[in-house]
């Protein structure tokens, strides 16, 4: 029995699907679409689109007046951005983004760089890159053609060298090139700019290469990447390139003598032709299934539409999408985005070979041979009638906030974006709504347009119930002296606001702290846990009063064990008056040093004698626990000074 591989990565890379499909966009709209050569190296789609209208040109010149012009993967030099520009020619550039990346790292090397550039220098790609080299730049195909020019450049300057490659590069010969450019260029950089795409579909290529008996390459005769393909598989066994599957019948008995046989494709060359050429390849062989002829036939010609639901079974799975078989003469696949919403997801995750999943076809593309589906889409149509209908029923919905735009959020909620107005978000006016970015949050649907597929939701209105219940609750459990945790909700000159779930209780400023602040802030900020006491309760008018500071911290009480009257003490001097000044004997205890306990002399200001911050020695004369109240004096420290004095025994 005889066995075909295909390889994975065969067919359209991103940049060339890109171009192919902004393409097809543009001469979708009508008028005269112009390309500077052809789109990519693949007859099939050069013809396809020269039957839709596009034409291919050699120069800007030859282009006529008010064609769109479309810019292929491979790129242009600048002076042809120029040439466009001047004749007022609209275009759209389709340049692979990894040829963009070597446009800009050319582009920005210093004076005295020389840049070693890999690749076919008649190729367009080749072209465009050193067109944007502002530096002198060698172009070689082989490590002997590098080691070649580099010898003819000896004694002719002294260069900085960076290495940089064509994106189809041959990667055997890269490596070759760059051990050989270490030996002689001693200030050198490499850059590895082959597409990883590329890399990653030739060394396939070459392990299927090693163990198939025949190898089949598909793709245009003048695809860089296609012959590349096709020299790696020919060093290792028979190799055919066939640019569509009309031309295998010549190699028929090639393929009977080989028990292995190995398909891959460059990246220019559509699934269709991938499909065709396997279904070629099982004829040729004679594989073939229990389907009788007709029902082989009526399978050929079924086809699909936009917007049809289908069953799929899942025959492929990639990090970026998932192929799949849905009966008709298409190849099926679901990018990882029409998959799922969660950006971080895993196709593997998600599915398995063999799963049978419900899709909606998006897009047929009958020139390709494929068509795009969609599980999230369908999903999608599913979650819009339910979020539609809760705009009846009053149902909550959960959904993840994604974006903040002008005037509000928007919540993903079953696949449907919904508009949350800021003041339906729960955040305070002058709040910010990135703080919602990336959360899940509950809301209710307050109006609904099915014909523009629109819904506005309130989340403010979700925590207004939840309040409610909790509000509720709260006041069937309260009791004055009940602790309870809440969080600090707004702060003004004269207290504190903090939402305890459903109620709002006030710290007044006196209950706050016992020691002296100016402002409430000092204490605490918007968005601090704290753990308050029931003080006193308003049922009727709903209000209730909390307690924030503790009685263990009751300055009054700490000073007992720690002063009585008559110790001498260093205070702080706090604050001047007229009459005095008031000196902190402990956090939050002000003593005062009456104007008349400042001196033994009399004091006319006490700003001459004491000034705020000053640490002095009093005595402790007064401590009134009843009415909070500290009296101190510097002035009877001083006496008792004299008294021991006057005490001492004189010396005979």
């Amino acid at each position: 029995m005889r066995q075909i591989i295909t390889a994975k990565s065969a067919g359209f890379c991103f940049g060339v699907s890109r171009a192919v499909e902004m393409t097809y966009q543009e001469a979708a709209l009508g008028g005269t679409v112009a390309t500077l050569g052809p789109v990519i190296h693949n007859p099939f789609v050069t013809r396809d689109l020269e039957e839709k209208g596009v034409r291919s040109y050699d120069t800007v010149a030859e282009i006529p007046d008010g064609a769109r012009v479309v810019i292929r993967a491979h790129g242009v030099p600048p002076e042809i951005y120029r040439q466009l520009e001047k004749r007022g020619l609209q275009w759209k550039d389709a340049t692979c983004p990894f040829v963009q990346k070597i446009h800009r790292l050319v582009a920005q090397q210093p004076e005295g760089t020389m840049i070693l550039m890999a690749g076919d220098p008649t190729h367009p790609e080749v072209v465009g890159i050193a067109g944007h080299c502002n530096q002198p730049c060698i172009i070689f195909q082989t490590a002997e053609e590098l080691m070649e020019k580099l010898q003819e450049l000896e004694n002719k300057g002294d260069y900085s060298y960076i290495m940089a490659a064509q994106t189809t590069f041959r990667l055997s010969e890269w490596k070759k090139s760059t051990e050989s450019a270490k030996k002689v260029c001693t200030n050198l950089k490499i850059f590895d700019t082959i597409c990883k795409a590329t890399v990653v579909r030739q060394e396939e290529a070459e392990t299927l290469a090693r163990q198939a008996d025949a190898m089949v390459v598909i793709g245009g005769r003048h695809s860089s990447n296609t012959l590349k393909l096709y020299q790696i598989c020919q060093g290792h066994c028979p190799t055919v390139l066939v640019e569509e599957a009309e031309e295998l019948e010549p190699f028929r008995n090639l393929f009977h003598a080989a028990r292995i046989i190995g398909i891959t494709a460059g990246a220019s060359t559509p699934a269709c032709i991938i499909k065709e050429v396997q279904k070629s390849m099982s004829r040729l062989d004679n594989i073939n299934n229990d389907m009788t002829f007709e029902e082989m036939l009526e399978q050929s010609f079924k086809s699909t539409y936009n917007g049809e639901k289908v069953t799929g079974i899942v025959t492929g799975i990639k990090p970026n999408e998932i192929s799949v078989d849905i009966g008709t003469k298409h190849a099926g696949y679901v990018p990882l985005h029409e998959l799922t919403d969660d950006p971080n997801a895993k196709a593997e995750d998600l599915v398995k070979v063999g799963d049978e999943i419900e899709l909606l076809v998006v897009r047929v593309n009958d020139v390709e041979g494929t068509t795009m589906l969609s599980k999230r889409r369908l999903d999608a149509a599913a979650g819009f009638e339910k979020v539609m209908n809760a705009g009846e029923t009053g149902e909550i919905l959960t959904g993840i906030v994604t974006e903040v735009i002008k005037g509000g959020v928007l919540v993903l909620s079953n696949g449907v974006k919904v508009f949350i107005p800021a003041s339906q978000s729960g955040v305070p006016r002058d709040g910010d709504l990135n703080t919602l970015l990336r959360k899940e949050v509950s809301f209710k649907i307050l109006e609904t347009n099915r014909q523009r597929r629109r819904a506005l939701g309130s989340i403010s209105a979700v925590i207004r119930e939840q309040r409610k219940e909790l509000a509720k609750a709260f006041w069937e459990n309260v009791e004055i002296g009940k602790q309870y945790t809440g969080t600090v909700k707004s702060i003004t000159n004269f207290g504190v606001f903090v939402d305890l779930g459903g109620v709002d209780g006030r710290i007044g400023l006196s209950d706050l702290t016992w020691l002296r602040v100016k402002h409430p802030s000092e204490v605490v900020s918007i968005g601090d846990v704290v753990t308050v006491t029931v003080k006193d309760l308003d049922p009727e008018e709903k209000k209730v009063s909390l307690i924030y500071k503790k009685a263990e911290d009751n300055p009054w009480e700490k000073i007992k064990t720690l002063h009585q009257v008559g110790d001498v003490v260093t205070v702080k001097i706090m604050s001047i008056t007229a009459f005095g000044a008031f000196a902190q004997i402990i956090p939050g205890i002000d003593g005062l040093i009456h104007i008349s306990q400042i001196a033994r002399e009399r004091v006319e200001k006490v700003s001459d004698k004491l000034k705020v911050g000053d640490e002095v020695q009093a005595k402790i004369t007064e401590l009134d626990y009843d009415r909070k109240r500290a009296s101190l004096s510097i002035k009877a420290l001083l006496q008792d000074e004299d008294t021991a004095a006057e005490e001492a025994p004189v010396e005979e």
